[in-house]
């Protein structure tokens, strides 16, 4: 990991195209600008992080649910308009 201490205004380049400036700095926080390509995506690792485990979540719940719908499926469950919403089976 490379380190740099920067001031207010001062800028970084990476590669030919993207640069970094140092556009304030207030108690614990940095506010950093990054002029990239449109190509280049620049995502915050914690959103990153917080989408990726959501994901992981609904993923794991998930397979419940289709398992629950299997058995309804397998059982020639139906379900009428009345209670689609609710959820309730007709058997």
């Amino acid at each position: 990991m490379l380190v740099l201490t920067r001031k207010v205004g001062e800028q970084i380049l990476i590669g030919d195209d993207i640069v970094i400036t140092v556009l304030d700095s207030r108690g614990d926080g940095v506010r950093i600008g990054i002029d990239a390509p449109r190509g280049v995506k620049i995502q915050r690792e914690e959103v990153l992080r917080a989408v990726t485990e959501a994901n992981l979540a609904a993923a794991a719940a998930g397979a419940d649910g289709a398992d629950a719908l299997k058995a309804l499926l397998q059982s020639g469950a139906t379900v009428s308009a009345d209670d689609a919403g609710a959820g309730k089976p007709d058997t």
